[in-house]
């Protein structure tokens, strides 16, 4: 593995030092890693719409999608779009050997389930120059791909090792947070979420 300092160097080594690649810690419940508080609640009941425009109302984002990232191209990206669609974060580092052999399951459900669900990869742990060549080696650039190279996104989902799975419903509730080796039952998983 080698070291990489994009990040500040403190929360580098504790990631590094709380996880290997793809250390698994035993959470493939989906009980651990839980959202900020607030985060597992419900969208927001519609805001109220103008019955005289003809316009309906949108559905709130729920707290775990109110957030905005850059993606490995840097382009803006609004998560608040993805409301009211069961949501996969996946969360991987471009050095990561499991993180590589998850990429082409990750990126066939993305295209098996568009337009029913979101597949969005989260990409730390390095510099963007590597995201973006992991991204052109592997495929996934079918589906959003976000450079968080301080590390912001994976601490508000307190994901602390690379080759991480978060799955929200569509109302923002994580169902699932842990390990997918090879992406096996990521699928069924999102089948569950739209059928």
């Amino acid at each position: 593995m080698r070291a990489r300092t994009v990040l500040p160097v403190a929360l580098a080594a504790a990631l590094l030092a709380l996880t290997g690649c793809g250390a698994d810690s035993g959470a493939d419940d989906g009980t651990a890693g839980a959202l900020p508080s607030g985060s597992s609640s419900p969208a927001q009941p519609p805001a109220s719409s103008d019955p005289s425009s003809g316009r309906t109302a949108e559905v709130a984002a729920p707290q775990a999608l109110r957030f905005t990232a850059t993606t490995v191209d840097a382009k803006p990206f609004q998560a608040d779009a993805l409301a009211g669609k069961p949501t996969v974060l996946w969360f991987w580092a471009p050095w990561c050997p499991k993180c590589k052999a998850q990429a082409a399951e990750t990126a066939k459900v993305a295209a098996d389930y568009a337009g029913e669900a979101n597949v969005i990869g989260v990409a730390g742990l390095d510099r963007n120059e590597a995201m973006k060549a992991f991204v052109a080696d592997t495929g996934t650039g079918g589906f959003p791909q976000l450079s968080d190279e301080k590390g912001e996104l994976w601490k508000r989902f307190e994901v602390t090792e690379q080759s991480r799975y978060v799955i929200l419903d569509k109302n923002g509730k994580t169902v699932y947070e842990g390990v997918l080796p090879g992406g096996k039952g990521l699928a069924e998983k999102v089948d569950g979420l739209t059928g």
